[in-house]
């Protein structure tokens, strides 16, 4: 199935979800995370997630990462040319909103280099058993990931198990290295 038949299925299928078994999963998620073997690392990508397409929740790991005392990058998206800077998010960073309802800092703060981070957690709508991924389309996130270091882990954060069917890639496609869900992790490293 090509992906713009994928995003069309899998937005509307998370749009559904009521708001509650968007924050069980998202919870669920986060508690996923805690068991994985990823603690021990310094700079950690978040993004935060767009209330209006109930995208996964990333407060609880927000927390989770505030609480074991890591540095958190968060974004800005420049849409003239789909592509992020990365700020750290200290106790004077200002979130806005931006027109298309993502939460983002304002231009103020720390910039940070793509290759200082160790861990990125990626927003989706659904992967396959790859890592393939299908998200909104305009490739800021293959873009970004293209620019990080080639050992910077790559987490996807999904409300859907992966599909048993190969997703269409094209060479720009940066693939995944795991996908967490509310009951499984998955590891697509071999």
């Amino acid at each position: 199935m090509e992906k713009k038949l994928l995003r069309k299925k899998y937005r509307q299928q998370r749009l559904e979800m009521s708001l509650q078994e968007v924050e069980d999963c998202s919870i669920q998620i986060a508690n996923q995370l805690l068991t994985l073997d990823i603690w021990d690392f310094k700079m950690y990508h978040l993004f935060l997630s767009i209330e209006k397409y109930k995208e996964v929740q990333t407060e609880f790991l927000l927390h989770i990462l505030q609480g074991k005392d890591k540095n958190v990058v968060i974004s800005k998206s420049n849409f003239k040319d789909y592509s992020l800077n990365h700020f750290l998010l200290t106790d004077d960073t200002r979130i806005i909103i931006n027109k298309w309802g993502i939460p983002e800092p304002d231009d103020t703060g720390i910039l940070i280099d793509e290759k200082q981070l160790d861990v990125v957690f990626v927003p989706l709508l659904v992967s396959d058993l790859k890592g393939n991924r299908v998200g909104y389309g305009k490739g800021f996130y293959d873009r970004f990931l293209k620019n990080c270091r080639p050992t910077t882990l790559k987490i996807g954060l999904s409300f859907v198990k992966p599909l048993n069917f190969e997703i269409e890639t094209n060479p720009n496609d940066i693939p995944l290295d795991m996908l967490v869900c509310p009951n499984q992790i998955y590891d697509f490293r071999g």
